[in-house]
């Protein structure tokens, strides 16, 4: 029964942020839990080889090339991903952006930027998705994408950490809004994740904060993609049935706030 409990076999999936890692790395893990996935990036060449792992694999893939700050996109997106069954049964909303400034020289398009694609954007996606499992009376999932900075601050994490800040409240908030619908809405709040995003400084500042995070975290090292959708495949499935409201941390111990 526990194993049958993370089986997605005909449930349908939409996940944003769906082209390089965590994003990627939990659209595959759920086709291989079963479901038909739906996978929505800006990056039209990274979606697509991401939908080429998962048909590889032999489960089933349908990407959407667009811009989650542009609501009537998002839209769309969710429409045509519950236009087959009739609805949608797990969003996982991942798309995000990183950006490093002190407070002192944070500018308004900054702010502007970060919170249009990390708040916004997933905004957009919890509002389509719940309106369609609504509308059809689907007892759906839906995850969010936080962070470990909301726990932890850091310098420069001004317009990352608030945004992400922002997505925890619209989680607990919606998931208090929804679920007498049968709907749970839950976080992940990774910690220090190996992708795309974090490696973007150069190598030795890279290798420094690697350094920093494994002498931090007790289980003495930094994390990968697969670490954080495991834990979106266990809040989008029914073995986590009971859980609403809440934020799962996959990271390493390094923050373990009450």
């Amino acid at each position: 029964m526990t194993v049958m409990a993370y089986d997605l076999t005909g449930r349908t999936a939409c996940v944003t942020g769906a082209a390089s890692g965590i994003g990627r790395a939990c659209a595959v893990l759920l086709a291989e839990a079963g479901a038909t996935v739906h996978c929505a990036d800006h990056d039209a060449p990274g979606l697509h080889e991401t939908a080429a792992l998962i048909k590889a694999a032999g489960g089933t893939a349908h990407t959407h090339t667009l811009d989650v700050t542009d609501r009537a996109q998002v839209t769309e997106a969710v429409a045509t991903a519950a236009a087959a069954t009739g609805t949608l049964d797990i969003l996982a909303a991942i798309a995000g952006i990183m950006h490093d400034s002190p407070v002192l020289e944070t500018r308004d398009e900054d702010l502007d930027r970060v919170l249009a694609v990390n708040f916004k954007g997933v905004l957009y996606a919890c509002q389509e998705a719940a309106r369609t499992m609504i509308a059809a009376g689907t007892r759906g999932s839906i995850v969010t994408m936080a962070s470990g900075a909301v726990d932890t601050g850091g310098p420069g994490l001004l317009c990352y950490g608030a945004a992400k800040a922002a997505v925890v409240q619209l989680t607990k908030t919606l998931a208090t809004e929804v679920g007498r619908h049968g709907i749970r809405v839950n976080a992940v709040a990774p910690g220090w994740i190996r992708t795309p995003m974090t490696t973007r400084h150069d190598e030795s500042a890279q290798a420094h904060t690697e350094s920093l995070m494994v002498r931090l975290a007790p289980l003495g090292r930094v994390g990968e993609p697969l670490d954080v959708a495991h834990a979106v495949l266990h809040l989008a499935s029914d073995a986590a049935a009971f859980t609403t409201g809440q934020i799962l941390r996959p990271n390493g111990g390094v923050a373990m706030p009450w």
